[in-house]
């Protein structure tokens, strides 16, 4: 149940949506198992196994898309293609053209596309109605888009938008990186990523070493040379560490053993695992993420 990476979003404070309506438009698009005729199927599934495709915990709620995929490599079809088309010249007396290619490569893929094997995915979501936080489980921004259209399909209203900060990520990390030292309630850890911003992009890249007095000056040697941050590790408040990145991502999201120890202290049975696990997670993440865009210089405000 502990999320491993955040993509952040926002929403209005409070975002008003009633949780039985929020969970009624959700079952507007409920998942199905992906046709044999269709490459990919994706839907909503009960986060908790339990039914309710919305589950909601301390006025948190969490919620489940499920991609179902067909796996049908390229290679196969492309041997399949090759193999009919070298019949069909020997039948014809000349090469298929392009047209008949295609047409040819379509009733292959639509022929094969039922015999393909499967691969299901799931994409948790976390949302904080009260205080405007919605953030996906995912490694990477298409990812999270994927969620959130199949959310803008379902729900009459979405007012949803990124997250923007005053200080940019990559001016933040290079101020910490240069002054060796991180804003009040984080430490830098050992991980980090400078690129330079001219066509090769060379990069330069610490991984699990230590950034002391010693890698401190080689730091700062490629940012006077015009590299510039992309990726960095920190520890916040000694309970979260993580992995910052130049586009606000958080990624290598790791909470403190012993936060995962008194969950399971708190639980007999599964579900009471499930619900200890998320009730530390996001009560960590709600203290967590306002001090993270505090670091950042605070949020943008909206425009009026």
């Amino acid at each position: 149940m502990w999320f491993k990476n955040l993509q952040i979003y926002r929403l209005p404070m409070p975002w008003n949506i009633d949780l039985a309506k929020f969970e009624d438009q959700l079952a507007r698009a409920p998942f199905v198992k992906c046709p044999s005729n269709q490459p990919t199927s994706r839907g909503w599934v009960s986060p908790r196994k339990d039914g309710a495709l919305a589950f909601s915990l301390g006025r948190q709620w969490l919620v489940a898309l499920a991609v179902e995929q067909r796996l049908l490599p390229s290679s196969v079809v492309n041997d399949e293609v090759r193999e009919r088309a070298e019949a069909l010249e020997e039948q014809q007396g000349y090469a298929p053209g392009r047209k008949q290619m295609k047409e040819l490569k379509e009733r292959v893929t639509e022929e094969l596309m039922p015999r393909a094997f499967t691969k299901r995915r799931t994409t948790f979501v976390w949302i904080d109605p009260q205080n405007g936080w919605f953030c996906v489980d995912a490694g990477s921004q298409g990812k999270a888009e994927e969620v959130i259209e199949h959310l803008r399909h379902c729900l009459d209203e979405f007012p949803l938008k990124p997250l923007h900060t005053q200080v940019s990520p990559t001016t933040a990390m290079a101020d910490w990186l240069a002054g060796g030292d991180a804003p009040a309630g984080f430490t830098i850890d050992r991980d980090c990523e400078l690129k330079a911003a001219g066509d090769e992009k060379a990069a330069v890249r610490y991984v699990r070493h230590p950034l002391g007095d010693e890698v401190s000056g080689e730091i700062k040697s490629h940012l006077a040379a015009g590299k510039l941050p992309t990726k960095l590790a920190l520890t916040w408040d000694d309970r979260i560490s993580f992995v910052i990145t130049e586009k606000l991502e958080i990624k290598r999201l790791a909470f403190l053993d012993l936060l995962k120890e008194e969950a399971e202290k708190s639980a007999e049975r599964a579900d009471e695992q499930f619900d200890a696990d998320f009730s530390l997670m996001t009560g960590e993440l709600s203290r967590f993420l306002p001090q993270l865009v505090e670091a950042l210089g605070g949020e943008v405000a909206e425009a009026a």
